[in-house]
């Protein structure tokens, strides 16, 4: 590789950094082309796959400021830069991993933390995006019910009050005579 060809690689890895929300450092030693397809078809579009070269990625990162994984790039390396939803993309490789046990992940950073191999996993373990949006959505949805309910039960209350005493009143009050019939001589 020319000295050219390495600095458009290490330019294009800093802007795959700089462009992504995170990233997921993998050893993909075992693994085969066809596997290698299935897990970018597994990754879908919250993520991009790439196989890299680890001087050329501890460059671009400096570059792009993401510390933290200098460390992780040793060995074959692979990362997944994510775009998406993270959480989507860590059960991808998640369940890519149960089926193919080559693929081990190393670390990765998110959000511009460096972060382990077992935070990903955890990560993986929640619930997308959607369903926790849809989740907060019912529990504000809740609460304000709830709040609504309170706010009209002194309402309620004094209706019910109200109601109280104006039977208590219409029971306590004397009976009014009531007119003779007409055509009654008595």
């Amino acid at each position: 590789m020319s000295r050219a060809e390495k600095e458009a690689a290490v330019a294009a890895l800093a802007d795959e950094f700089r462009g992504s929300s995170g990233a997921v450092l993998t050893d993909y030693r075992g693994l085969s082309v066809d596997d290698l397809k299935q897990l970018r078809r597994a990754l879908g579009d919250n993520a991009t796959y790439a196989i890299v070269k680890n001087t050329l990625t501890k460059l671009a990162a400096k570059d792009a400021g993401v510390d933290g994984i200098a460390d992780l790039l040793s060995g074959p390396s692979a990362i997944a830069f994510v775009r998406g939803d993270a959480v989507a993309a860590a059960k991808g490789l998640r369940d890519f991993g149960k089926t193919n046990e080559a693929l081990v992940i190393k670390g990765g950073y998110l959000d511009g933390k460096a972060i382990s191999a077992d935070e990903i996993r955890q990560l993986a373990d929640l619930e997308s995006r959607d369903v926790l949006l849809s989740k907060l959505a019912s529990a504000l949805q809740a609460s304000l019910q709830n709040a609504a309910l309170l706010f009209n039960a002194p309402l309620a209350d004094a209706a019910r009050l109200m109601g109280a005493l104006q039977a208590k009143r219409e029971d306590e009050s004397p009976a009014t005579p009531q007119p003779a019939a007409e055509g009654d001589d008595s």
